[in-house]
């Protein structure tokens, strides 16, 4: 059974730094391709940005790119999302997830992934 437990949520203003953290423990860490999701209220789950099983690919969607950086510590069974620059659009329930089939086609998509994180918060105020 594979677990995943996301910290670091909370509120802060326009403009304002965060880092997520998501810790993966009952299966090997390295096996999984890693990604970062949100989910606003009223709207779809969409793809934030991704990480391959070493850590030497990292692909995010444009809305984030330059500003959010995704990365992880194979020795501490953790990857992180570092967010800066945060907008009030950024707000939303943010979910970490496992993939053992990260393929180009499936990582960038929720099907891609087989396990999730409960969730944490971010909210950004104006």
């Amino acid at each position: 059974q594979v677990q995943l437990v996301e910290s670091g949520g909370g509120l802060v203003q326009a403009g304002g730094s965060m880092r997520l953290s998501c810790t993966v423990s009952g299966r090997t860490f390295s096996d999984y391709g890693m990604g970062w999701f949100r989910q606003a209220p009223g709207k779809e789950r969409e793809f934030v940005a991704a990480i391959s099983r070493s850590g030497s690919s990292t692909y995010s969607v444009d809305s984030v790119k330059g500003r959010f950086t995704i990365s992880r510590d194979n020795a501490k069974n953790t990857v992180y999302l570092q967010m800066n620059s945060l907008k009030p659009e950024d707000t939303a329930d943010y979910y970490c997830a496992a993939g053992s089939l990260w393929t180009p086609g499936l990582r960038t998509k929720a099907e891609g992934y087989d396990y999730w994180g409960q969730g944490t918060q971010v909210t950004v105020s104006s």
